[in-house]
């Protein structure tokens, strides 16, 4: 059958605008497969391949370049800057936002339940630095007054300090161990003795070996100016990491910081973080973003589920016993 010239022409141009289509979609897919080859084997500035004698180093930023120098890092800064700041802030948010496994408190290292976010039923034995739920503290010290025996940590079995002096002696062998408990701990008493200088000095030494607790203590000094020159920069990064590493507190705080700024969707993010935490001022705060339509049924229920699921799983016998005579 004889096509007319029309036709001829009408099937020429639909046969050269599918394959355009193809041409730029290939080529696309293949440009873009150059340039990530080319930004993980070449140096982002200078373009030198990496060999045997030239080794790249990530953009500690953003992982998203490389660079064979210093040099070359810091000629491409303006270039690379916007590009940079962007994916390092979607980094921090990927970490930021994940729910923690656990409280910043752990587990009791004898029942090896979540220890509750209550801290006055738990206590810290100096001796080792360990936090003892209530519920265990309690079991050994009834199971030391029925057979007559002297009081011992429930951990370590290490004599129970007589005195302060003790106690001190303690937490400062357990500090020269840099253990982050002991420093925190010694923080906090610098802070009730009035030498705030001292106690931000202990609370770094336990931060910078990821104390969530210590990062707290140190956003409130950098936020309030106990201690320390006013920072709200460095109050903000420490309050973060307290909430990476499971500071539901911290987290409440970030969720209230974020909604006085106007950010809605970050703080009711926080607050679900809290809440699946076992925090209740945080479910509290969700409950009345619910009210005004800022959370969805589905989401609101998931929360209160995860944050009655947290809170049962601190509940023992022995600790509700211990919380009844104690």
């Amino acid at each position: 059958m004889m096509l007319s010239i029309f036709e001829l022409v009408s099937l020429c141009l639909t046969l050269y605008i599918i394959l355009q289509q193809y041409y730029n979609y290939y080529s696309v897919e293949v440009s873009s497969e150059a340039e990530a080859i080319n930004e993980d084997t070449c140096c982002a500035s200078c373009g030198i391949a990496a060999n045997d004698d030239i080794k790249l180093k990530k953009c500690n930023a953003c992982h998203l370049v490389k660079y064979c120098g210093v040099k070359c890092q810091r000629e491409h800064r303006s270039k690379h800057k916007r590009e940079c700041k962007k994916r390092a802030a979607e980094l921090r948010d990927e970490i930021l936002f994940k729910q923690p496994e656990s409280n910043h408190h752990g587990e009791c290292p004898i029942c090896c339940l979540p220890l509750p976010l209550d801290a006055k039923k738990s206590a810290m034995m100096t001796c080792c630095s360990k936090t003892i739920c209530n519920g265990c503290d309690y079991a050994n010290s009834t199971r030391e007054i029925e057979q007559n025996l002297g009081q011992k940590c429930p951990f370590c079995r290490h004599p129970t300090p007589k005195n302060q002096e003790e106690t001190v002696k303690n937490l400062m062998r357990r500090a020269e161990a840099n253990d982050p408990n002991a420093l925190r701990q010694l923080g906090n008493r610098r802070l009730k003795e009035g030498n705030h200088e001292s106690a931000v000095e202990y609370w770094i030494k336990a931060a910078e070996l990821g104390d969530a607790g210590a990062h707290y203590h140190l956003h409130v000094a950098y936020r309030d100016g106990v201690g320390v020159e006013k920072d709200m920069k460095k109050s903000i990064y420490h309050v973060e990491q307290a909430a990476i590493g499971g500071h539901a507190e911290a987290r409440h705080n970030l969720a209230y910081e974020e909604y006085r700024t106007g950010r809605i969707e970050r703080a009711v993010k926080h607050l679900t973080i809290a809440a699946n935490l076992g925090l209740d001022e945080a479910l509290r705060m969700l409950r009345e973003c619910y009210k005004g339509g800022r959370v969805t049924k589905e989401d609101f229920a998931a929360a209160l589920r995860a944050h009655k699921a947290a809170v049962d799983a601190t509940k023992s016998p022995q600790r509700e016993e211990a919380e009844a005579k104690w």
